[in-house]
């Protein structure tokens, strides 16, 4: 255990956000750096339970107790190694993930008990950014290669993580992506302030010198058929990503203006690793309505805000969640509660159970408004409030309403794989297609999820692809196919 008191006298804290007028003129990420020493007293607070709830809530299996206990004791190196014995980028969660973990903690029973759970994902990031100031972050090559080969299609979190686990047991491995640059959403969906994409770019320069191999603007279906992908490589990784994204078929949804939120995100990331780059639109002098009101809507929020947006509106429909954990979803369980995150106190508006019935244009084509109806949820339903259509100024509409799977391409025909009722890519227990040797990971195959699932199903499908093709593994497999998260 670390503190055997922390957890009664030290109050949860996290690090300072940069001033919001500050951050607004910039890209840079939120969140300031912790002092070492107060991190540590954060990490003091672990209670190390007998029974690691913490664990339930995370499917990489962190050793979180452990290193709590090294980080306050100030045993950095040694924390770091814990930390990455199972999670391949713990820069990448401790910035993007939710942190099940944290809901999932025993201080988190009792909120007013010095403020609720330990700081998991902060001691997290602050385990992974020190390992790079310590050079800890260094290349870890095979020390023999097997002489088998295998291509990864997808650079996303599950992608990277398969190909690395893949290198580092001695496979030659090349990573395929259709887009100009490596990292999938990472890259291009992830917005700079929740991601410097230095971290990204750090990371893969450690893979490249391990041997992983990266071949960019290669659409694999198209430019490489899946037939000849098949007698080049000696196993398949299908980690695409669940990137067909959920529309809204309205009236009015042809107008100029309305877009897919990724359809403007990965433009705003390129101008900011570009500053030539012309963006094909702009929230600048906008009205902007955000429709969703998840990570995704939150990201255009930020974007818009930055880019200098006259109005900002996020719409839900559901209706607006409550403070406290509700009582129909108990501890560890992940509650759906009220959040603010660093884009909502940036600015905009939030706008709870309404419903878009339509989108209305001017005369040049372009969306000018949203007629919105308030709805309310009767016996699983959305039902109409009468009386209460509005319109709300509109000139971008930007729709954020999740992704529903694999996009449908050439790719999964030429394979021969088969879908699953949800039109997800199928598997077994052991990540394997009906196509002997074709394996998936991640979302294409799970569905949209958490970037600590799809690195937890990439080094799950390392394992199973390293077995196929050497007969045995000795790398981990935290989650199978079947596994989901804690719910009730």
């Amino acid at each position: 255990m670390a503190d055997p008191k922390g957890f009664l006298t030290t109050q949860r804290d996290l690090p300072q956000r940069r001033p919001v007028p500050v951050r607004l003129r910039d890209w840079r990420e939120v969140y300031e750096e912790q002092p070492a020493r107060e991190t540590a007293a954060q990490a003091g607070r672990c209670m190390d339970c007998g029974i690691p709830f913490c664990h339930s809530g995370c499917p990489l299996g962190n050793l979180i107790p452990e290193w709590n206990d090294l980080v306050w004791r100030g045993d950095w190196a040694e924390a770091s190694e814990r930390l990455h014995a199972t999670n391949n980028f713990p820069e990448f969660t401790g910035r993007l993930c939710p942190a099940p973990c944290e809901t999932a903690c025993v201080l988190a029973i009792d909120p007013s008990t010095t403020s609720g759970a330990v700081t998991i994902k902060q001691v997290e990031v602050s385990i992974a950014d020190r390992a790079v100031v310590g050079g800890r972050l260094v290349p870890l090559p095979p020390d023999r290669l097997s002489g088998r080969t295998v291509a990864v299609i997808g650079s996303g979190p599950a992608g990277l993580a398969a190909a690395q686990q893949l290198t580092r047991a001695g496979h030659t491995v090349v990573v395929f992506e259709r887009a100009d640059a490596v990292g999938g959403l990472l890259r291009y969906g992830i917005p700079e302030f929740k991601l410097e994409k230095a971290h990204l770019d750090r990371r893969l320069a450690q893979m490249r010198a391990e041997g992983t191999k990266f071949r960019v603007n290669v659409e694999v279906g198209v430019d490489i058929t899946g037939q000849v992908l098949r007698e080049r490589y000696d196993a398949v990784v299908l980690a695409t990503g669940a990137t067909a994204w959920r529309d809204l078929t309205v009236p009015g949804r042809e107008l100029a203006g309305v877009l897919q939120a990724m359809e403007y995100l990965p433009h705003a990331n390129r101008a900011v690793s570009d500053p030539a780059y012309q963006v094909p639109v702009s929230a600048a002098g906008r009205h902007v309505v955000i429709i969703g009101g998840g990570d995704t809507g939150a990201d255009c929020l930020g974007t818009a805000l930055r880019q200098g947006a006259a109005s900002v509106h996020q719409l839900e429909i559901l209706p607006h969640p409550p403070q406290e954990r509700p009582g129909h979803q108990p501890w560890p369980t992940y509650p759906m509660v009220y959040r603010v995150s660093s884009a909502h106190e940036e600015g905009g508006e939030r706008v709870y159970a309404v419903s878009t019935k339509r989108f209305v244009g001017d005369e040049t084509g372009r969306v000018r408004a949203l007629e919105l109806v308030e709805v309310e949820l009767v016996d699983g339903q959305f039902r109409e409030v009468p009386g209460s259509e509005r319109e709300l100024a509109a000139d971008l509409v930007l729709l954020a309403m999740g992704f529903l799977g694999p996009q449908r391409g050439p790719l999964l025909d030429q394979l021969g794989v088969r879908l699953d009722e949800r039109g997800l890519i199928a598997r077994d227990a052991g990540f394997a297609t009906n196509v002997p040797g074709v394996f998936v990971a991640g979302d294409a195959g799970r569905g949209q999820s958490l970037i600590v699932w799809a690195i937890a199903e990439g080094r799950s499908a390392a394992a199973a692809v390293d077995r196929w093709l050497s007969g045995d593994t000795q790398l981990p497999a935290p989650v199978t196919p079947a596994m989901r998260p804690l719910a009730v």
